[in-house]
């Protein structure tokens, strides 16, 4: 098969997906039309991450952004100088963003706790949402954007770019041609060194920051250096620790390849702080086992995601990566830009799979495209959400010490009020952006 014909397999198998989830409920006809020659877009979160998906979207003939919207005023004033050619207005709260008619998509890249409430604001107010990883800080905030986006029309892209990525979808291909037989396991590992967050005690916002707009639905607690940017990744009213940060994209391609469709029916986990003496509050050492169940077509399916932050000892040489495993062989697969099948013999197999990493551009151009032309989204809610929830369900179990057995039907672990209660979070009562409300 081609790679031609590979893409085409995958994107077929993709639309049936979308068409249920998203392309059965595409833009209005002339909202469409009007994007066919201009889409203007409003950058929501002006850090490193934002405004380098927003600089990819304007390499796309057309698409220009009207707004950059942050409460940190340095950091919208640095996004608005990127775009000045299209006169980007910077201003600190989004809403005024969403309530222009002329705005017709937005990138949400802030921090965790704002990517479904701003997005889900973003479809109700008729927008497409291009949505960084993970999609959702919590299981219930996933379910409700896959929802939003049904009920509004509105196209949404979660930001596992490797779902763009040629090698990558050349490789599933080859995987689901049954190159290593049927594939049953998968392991995808993130291995870095990171740095100490610290110790540190509450104190005053840095000058030209809206603190308060910061916070949003999350609870209001005093700012504190070591909770705001970058840092808020370890803490678990903001963050979803690594495996949400990071380890999300390889727990997307690692879930692709394996075939696991749906949610897990059991979650096992350990780690911990084995390093780092700071104030985090998710693990810098983690492990965990997801367990798909078997359909009348397919066997039992294990996905296990291993991460430590404090080495810089990985395997193949590389810090992040997939192995899938089959009875015929492995295949190991990384979006640094490397891929090798070995068959069952221990022999390496020829690929004609060309070595790329991920494709950022790709994937951000497969946005624009499927809102002016109805193309198939790489990865649209539901698939970010599935994805997503393992990091979510991962750190459950992980913070309760226990194995989750999960009904994927209705979301909730099986007899566990406590673990229940942490598929959602609570929200500052009567704000806003409550999506709960």
């Amino acid at each position: 098969m081609s790679p031609t014909d590979r893409r085409e397999f995958l994107e077929r198998s993709a639309a049936a997906g979308v068409a249920a989830t998203v392309l059965g409920a595409a833009p209005a006809t002339s909202r469409a039309a009007k994007a066919n020659s201009r889409l203007v877009m409003a950058l929501i979160g002006c850090g490193g991450r934002g405004r380098h998906d927003a600089l990819r979207l304007t390499e796309v003939d057309g698409v220009e952004f009207a707004y950059v919207c942050d409460p940190d005023e340095r950091r919208r004033g640095e996004a608005a100088a990127e775009h000045s050619a299209s006169n980007a207005k910077p201003v600190p709260d989004f809403r005024e963003a969403l309530d222009d008619p002329a705005v017709d998509a937005v990138v949400v890249a802030t921090p965790d706790h704002w990517h479904s409430p701003a997005a889900i604001l973003a479809c109700e107010a008729g927008k497409h949402a291009y949505v960084e990883k993970p999609i959702s800080h919590n299981v219930r905030e996933g379910r409700l954007l896959v929802e939003a986006a049904q009920r509004n029309r509105c196209l949404v892209q979660h930001g596992t770019q490797c779902r763009s990525t040629q090698m990558m979808i050349d490789a599933v291909a080859q995987l689901r041609e049954g190159i290593i037989g049927e594939v049953l396991a998968a392991k995808a590992w993130n291995i870095q060194r990171r740095s100490s967050i610290g110790h540190a005690q509450p104190g005053e916002p840095p000058a030209g920051v809206d603190y308060d707009l910061w916070l949003g639905p999350a609870p209001e607690v005093p700012f504190q250096a070591n909770r705001f940017h970058g840092d808020w990744h370890w803490w678990y009213a903001y963050g979803t620790g690594g495996i949400g940060n990071d380890g999300v994209h390889d727990i997307d391609y690692c879930r692709w390849g394996l075939g696991a469709e749906g949610h897990p029916v059991r979650i096992s986990a350990g780690g911990g702080h084995n390093y780092f003496d700071d104030d985090r509050e998710f693990p810098d050492t983690q492990q965990v086992a997801f367990d798909y169940a078997a359909t009348s077509d397919v066997r039992p399916k294990l996905l296990v995601y291993e991460q430590r932050f404090w080495s810089t000892n990985h395997p193949y040489n590389v810090d992040s990566g997939v192995e899938f495993y089959g009875p015929d062989g492995l295949m190991f697969l990384s979006r640094r830009g490397k891929v090798a099948a070995w068959d069952a013999k221990k022999q390496r197999v020829p690929l004609d799979i060309e070595p790329l990493g991920q494709d950022d551009k790709t994937h951000t151009a497969n946005f624009v495209a499927a809102i002016r032309d109805g193309d198939a989204l790489s990865a649209d809610a539901e698939t970010g959400h599935l994805s997503a929830s393992l990091c979510h369900l991962g750190n459950i179990a992980t913070r309760l010490g226990r194995t989750l057995n999960f009904d994927p039907a209705s979301e909730q672990v099986v007899g566990d009020d406590e673990a229940n209660q942490m598929l959602s979070r609570k929200y500052r009562p009567n704000h806003w952006a409550d999506p709960t409300a």
